[in-house]
């Protein structure tokens, strides 16, 4: 019996240091994990800024050709409430005379991300009232762009912009009405 009793005591003396020793892993995963998802957040941010930073010089030239006179291209435009939280981001902003467009850029576009972005415009006027008197249309740029998503975007009434070779380019045609908000 006593033997018995030192195997089962040995038996749980080891259990607990194996239990202690898999919390120890798990800890240790779990660090690991967290940091690299915030390393996969800061190059998906960074690929983001490469987008924008791509889609920015373009839009100037490609609205400019739709006979919308662009005369200010704002980046990163952020609204906050009164509770000091980030309320709204827009990634690009064409500003013409009467006109402004926010742009959603996106390293690759999902019809998530448009629904998202169809949101935001919703919104817009709400947490950036200097642009109440404007016109507000929409678009996406992306540097991937499936062909249903674009089509997704276009039915939805955004301008939608995409690389092609070197450069970017408005995938809807000429005669294009987009929504307006």
């Amino acid at each position: 019996m006593q033997e018995a009793d030192q195997r089962i005591k040995e038996t749980e003396r080891l259990m607990k240091e194996s239990q202690q020793e898999t919390a120890l892993q798990q800890k240790e995963t779990n660090r690991q994990i967290k940091a690299l998802a915030k390393q996969l957040g800061e190059h998906g941010n960074r690929l983001g800024e490469f987008v924008q930073e791509m889609v920015r010089p373009a839009v100037v030239k490609l609205f400019q050709a739709r006979n919308l006179p662009v005369h200010q291209v704002l980046s990163n435009l952020v609204a906050y409430g009164d509770d000091r939280q980030s309320r709204m981001e827009i990634d690009l902003l064409v500003v013409d005379t009467g006109t402004v467009i926010a742009v959603e850029c996106k390293s690759r576009l999902s019809c998530e991300d448009v629904d998202e972005h169809l949101l935001r415009l919703q919104g817009f006027k709400t947490c950036f009232p200097q642009y109440q008197p404007y016109t507000l249309l929409g678009g996406v740029a992306a540097m991937v762009l499936a062909e249903d998503v674009s089509r997704y975007a276009y039915r939805k009434g955004l301008f939608v912009l995409a690389q092609s070779g070197n450069a970017m380019e408005i995938r809807n045609e000429a005669q294009f009405i987009p929504k307006s908000w």
